[in-house]
């Protein structure tokens, strides 16, 4: 409760990830003080449909046996009330976006907005309409385990919100989290993130080119139309790769030795991929 008697906004952002499913076996299980679960939905065309998935079969019918409120929330435009996808945002008639993390020609990855825009802000929007604010600040479970000690970072904090970090504070490592997943009778959730995400590891893409290769497919024609509106601009190009080069060529087709890649590569907030 609050000094002023108002009660406070406790809510988890939920990534449909290993970690974030892991606070929700331990939230149903009383380990975690947490009764609401948001998701902020970058688009049913946009998230990988692995993920969208076990949200439909899993997650949200373990959240409802548990008496645990998991909502699901999306980009909403102010003006029209329409439901906006990321990928709509990326493809869309006159659009020179480049919301993602793009690989520049140095392999580096290029400024990005989308977890901004399509995960911190959908889920304020929720947490304020639930009465969060400056003065009365809701407390938000970000699921970063030890092991990505490195992601946690309190001083992105806005100030509608005071984050904690629940697994890292007890020591739990995602090796730990499959085996709670397990022991609630789940299978354990693929990693969550947008199919088309740059900072894919090249094993990643390459399973995906095995496994669904029509969304494969689908990522090769996204940058390939990204680049010709860079074509028009006058402008180098860019690559959902950090090889600099086509998806296509960077990930070929039946090959098992991919580059060897130790990059830490994924959203370092902590609210895309968990």
């Amino acid at each position: 409760m609050t000094v002023t008697g108002m009660e406070s906004v406790k809510a988890f952002s939920f990534g449909g990830g290993v970690q974030s499913t892991t606070a929700l076996v331990m939230a149903a299980t009383g380990e975690l003080d947490y009764r609401t679960f948001i998701m902020a939905n970058v688009g049913d065309d946009s998230e990988h449909p692995g993920t969208l998935r076990y949200l439909e079969q899993y997650a949200i019918p373990y959240a409802a046996a548990h008496g645990i409120e998991l909502v699901v929330v999306n980009r909403v435009m102010k003006r029209s009330g329409k439901v906006r996808t990321l990928y709509e945002d990326l493809t869309r008639e006159g659009s020179r976006s480049l919301k993602i993390p793009v690989r520049m020609s140095n392999g580096a990855p290029g400024t990005r907005s989308c977890t901004a825009s399509f995960k911190i802000a959908v889920i304020a929007d929720e947490l304020k309409r639930r009465g969060a604010t400056a003065e009365h600040p809701a407390t938000v479970g970000i699921g970063i385990s030890l092991d990505e000690i490195g992601r946690a970072n309190k001083r992105r904090c806005e100030p509608h919100e005071r984050i904690e970090y629940p697994l890292l504070e007890r020591g739990i490592r995602r090796i730990d989290c499959a085996r709670i997943i397990r022991r609630a009778g789940l299978p354990v959730p693929p990693k969550s993130s947008c199919w088309f995400c740059p900072f894919h590891r090249p094993e990643t893409w390459h399973d995906m080119r095995r496994d669904t290769p029509e969304l494969f497919e689908k990522a090769c024609q996204l940058e390939e139309l990204l680049n010709r509106r860079r074509d028009d601009l006058g402008k180098d190009h860019v690559w959902l790769t950090r090889f600099n080069q086509p998806l296509r060529k960077a990930i070929p087709d039946g090959v098992e030795t991919l580059p060897f890649d130790d990059d830490d590569t994924g959203c370092d907030s902590g609210w895309c991929m968990t």
